[in-house]
Order: C-alpha cells, then structure tokens, then sequence
C-alpha cells in the first residue's frame, strides 16, 4: 500500500499531479485546491490512497489525514466511487463536510458533479457520527471576522470558485490581516482574488 508521496512536482493540471519519487514519476489525482497550490519543481507531500482495479491501479492523494480519511469513508458510501468521492473533496472542506452530515443536510452533495439526489442523501445517512471527529480545527481568523469570511467565501463561489477552494483562500487572507487593518469585506475580497489570481474562477468549477 503506497500511504504517502513526498517528491518534486514534474506536472500537474486541474485535478492531478505528477511527483517525482527517487526517479519514479507517480500520477496523482488530487482535489482541484491541491491541484492549484502545486508548483512544478517544489516539492510536496501528499497522503494518498491506492485503489487496485482489474484494469488499474489509481492513486488519489490529499493535503491531510483527515481528507484521506473522509476519502475512505465516502467509498464505503453505496454508489460513490473515487472519482466522486474526489469530486466532494473539490467542492467542500472536512468541516463542511461534517457539518452537512451533522445537520442532515444534503444539498451541498447534491451540488457535486455526478451525485444524485439518492446518492447525496446515502451519505449524509451512512456518514452519520463519523465524520465530526475527522474535521479539523477552525482556522483563527482576524477577531469578528466570522461573518464577513463567509460573506468573501460567498462572494468567490458566486465568482465560479468552488466552496472548499473559496473558503480555504478567504480564511487565509483573513488570519494575514492584521488588526490595524480590520476585517471588510471589500479589503478581503480584494486580497483573496489577488492570492487566487483572476483567471482562475473559471478554472475552478469541478
């Protein structure tokens, strides 16, 4: 079982990375904000799952332990298999993850290429009391920055970003703020666009 990768980055494109490894380029297919953060020639660790096929064998990598191991529990949902499962992973972060499960709400599933109303709703029931322990901390953000985070992460997936890469990038923009700068949302919106880059809203919906 290949459990990790940590090597130079020789490709990468909107949902995979190539990673060199003792001179053995491994292909990885990786959730659309770890696709983006790849720097061809840097290095980078990714945790991965090796899925075996009759036909393949396929590695999906990931960020975090906790994203892996999300990973793992939404193909032991009926119906979803790794490239859906990947395809969740593009949209949502583990806490939003564990949130729409906790709340028994599966509309942000439903949002996701390739999963049914049927399917959306098999997971929030099969993943129930599972997944809360896997989402990780909060961030901190700027103080009373809570609102106005989500307001900028709105603004973005209005934008054509997906929910996770907005979220991520507006927390980040927000916790670099410092206090004589406050928290608005034009003055986050602002500096979250420059960190993605203006070309990439239509890159990023999945």
């Amino acid at each position: 079982m290949i459990s990790s990768l940590h090597g130079v980055v020789l490709h990468t494109t909107s949902d995979q990375v190539v990673i060199d490894v003792g001179g053995v380029g491994f292909s990885v297919a990786v959730p659309a904000d770890v696709a983006h953060t790849a720097t061809v020639g840097e290095r980078m660790l990714l945790h991965t799952s090796l899925i075996v096929r009759e036909d393949a064998l396929s590695l999906f990598g990931f960020a975090d332990r906790a994203e892996l191991e999300i990973f793992g529990l939404l193909i032991s949902v009926t119906g979803v298999g790794p490239k859906s499962a990947l395809g969740v992973l593009s949209h949502l972060t583990a806490d939003q993850i564990a949130e729409a499960v906790t709340s028994e709400d599966d509309a942000p599933f439903r949002r996701v290429s390739g999963i049914g109303p049927k399917t959306a709703k098999l997971i929030v029931v099969q993943l129930a009391g599972k997944v809360q322990a896997l989402a990780a901390p909060s961030k901190p953000a700027a103080a009373g920055a809570g609102d106005v985070v989500s307001q900028v992460a709105a603004a973005l997936v209005g934008l054509g970003w997906s929910e996770k890469v907005a979220a991520d990038a507006a927390a980040q923009t927000a916790a670099d703020a410092t206090e004589a700068e406050g928290a608005s949302v034009a003055l986050l919106l602002r500096r979250t666009l420059a960190l993605l880059g203006p070309a990439q809203g239509g890159q990023a919906r999945v």
